[in-house]
């Protein structure tokens, strides 16, 4: 008899665990954008928002900084370690101040756009065209924005030595594999 109870139990188990396992899935969809209809922009958190108006890398230049081309802002940062020339410093800070000038009217740009989107939906004027104009308007300032990044970690790798990216990958806790560390030239 305690087999056959055991058999019971682990056939109703089975019969019911998708049904839970749909349960449990569909609480966690539920909730999980909870608390977004609070943002002023809907898409953007406050600290995105606040990112985008400082004109922070927010990850856009991941493919050059995990593959051997530092950014401006973290090679000033371990000026001293990197054992940076003056030239090398001076030049960096031109990149990064350069840079800086760059993104943020784009971060902002973005911004506002982002806004206009969440007011057409938000005052229900959203139509197939608008929606269209509104996107396409947003993707090509994110693609600007990531291109103005990414050129910064060209142009900076290209001030270091094939040593101080070495040493930069080092220092930011990146593995070898995939990072070449050969970007830069000696000046």
């Amino acid at each position: 008899m305690t087999a056959s109870r055991s058999t019971v139990v682990v056939i109703l188990l089975l019969a019911t665990s998708p049904v839970l396992a749909q349960h449990q899935h569909s609480q966690l969809t539920a909730t999980s954008y909870a608390g977004f209809e609070k943002r002023e922009i809907k898409a953007l958190s406050e600290q995105q928002a606040a990112d985008l108006k400082a004109g922070q890398g927010m990850g856009l230049a991941l493919a050059a900084e995990l593959n051997g081309y530092p950014g401006p802002v973290h090679v000033l940062e371990l000026t001293d370690s990197l054992g940076l020339s003056s030239q090398q410093r001076t030049r960096t800070q031109e990149l990064y101040e350069a840079m800086r000038a760059e993104t943020i009217p784009l971060g902002e740009r973005l911004i506002d756009q982002e806004a206009e989107l969440d007011r057409l939906f938000a005052g229900r004027q959203v139509t197939p065209s608008n929606l269209a104009a509104a996107t396409d308007a947003i993707g090509q300032t994110q693609g600007t924005l990531r291109a103005a990044h990414l050129k910064y970690h060209l142009t900076t790798a290209a001030l270091l030595t094939a040593e101080q990216i070495r040493r930069y990958n080092e220092l930011r806790g990146y593995g070898s594999p995939g990072v070449r560390g050969t970007a830069g030239h000696a000046h």
